[in-house]
């Protein structure tokens, strides 16, 4: 019988350091055992622990799409573990456990519009959405993909090649904006992501908005949503907490009657109205 506890072994290949402030590391992950990496099967929004022996354990957002090699997570150093993790080096095998969680709503999202709204390291899971819909096997499947993403300066800013590509393209539109501009010499719209949001003003018209990022940003944005016509229906948020088990067993990141780790992370609006109000 499988243990849900159990990690399985993953190798470091790759290290990236995303921002200016050597805070913020992508990781690219394989699995020793190949086995291991066909049955880790996930969706763009679900979740897993990586852990160290003698060190501990935590939960990040999969950074990386279904169809890419490498399972990447994108890493903020904040404690002792998230340290742990920024002194790796290549070639290093750690821990990891899941997919958990669920995902954003793929199939509702079909044949629509999709609305991606994001600021800060929360961007993580909707770099998975982003690729995974932009993928020529499917990018068909759905309608325009708007996303308007903001970090407190350029340098802040995670994947920056890949941005750099996405503003290339046509079939996706992107607007960056930085809380404030400062000396970067690249140029960005200055401005928060809900009053950029207000202004590039995306049509609710068969649209479905997917919304990440820190409380305060979340706050001041679900007051646009609404004005721009959005249902609660229709808007999906990724939610935060102190997830321990994965698995909805040990009670620590439960919001009243729901888990974050099992029917999260990814919650409609309409149901976060009827949840306690802490989110």
């Amino acid at each position: 019988m499988h243990n849900p506890y159990r990690p399985c072994d993953v190798r470091v290949e790759k290290i990236t350091v995303e921002n200016d402030a050597k805070d913020l590391k992508t990781f690219d992950l394989s699995f020793v055992e190949p086995a291991a990496r066909k049955a880790f099967e996930f969706i763009p929004g679900q979740f897993g622990f990586l852990s160290m022996m003698g060190v501990g354990e935590a939960p990040f957002g999969i950074a990386s799409a279904p169809s890419e090699e490498f399972i990447k997570y994108t890493v903020k150093r904040v404690g002792g573990f998230t340290t742990a993790l920024h002194e790796l080096e290549p070639g290093t095998v750690i821990g990891m456990r899941g997919p958990w969680g669920n995902s954003y709503p793929l199939d509702l999202m079909q044949g629509k519009d999709v609305v991606i709204v994001s600021g800060g390291f929360s961007f993580t899971t909707l770099r998975s959405t982003i690729v995974y819909l932009l993928d020529p096997k499917r990018r068909s499947q759905f309608g325009e993909l708007i996303c308007v993403y903001g970090a407190r300066s350029a340098g802040e800013l995670l994947y920056k090649d890949e941005i750099k590509a996405w503003e290339s393209r046509s079939d996706i539109d992107l607007h960056l904006c930085v809380d404030k501009l400062g000396d970067d010499p690249w140029p960005k719209t200055e401005g928060l992501v809900p009053n950029v949001l207000k202004q590039v003003a995306p049509t609710a018209k068969n649209a479905i908005a997917l919304v990440c990022g820190p409380p305060i940003m979340i706050r001041f944005t679900h007051p646009v949503l609404e004005a721009l016509g959005f249902k609660p229906d229709d808007v999906f948020l990724s939610l935060e907490n102190r997830m321990k088990c994965g698995i909805g067993k040990c009670g620590h990141c439960n919001l009243g009657p729901k888990y974050v780790c099992k029917d999260g992370p990814v919650f409609s609006y309409s149901q976060l109205k009827s949840l306690p109000a802490e989110y």
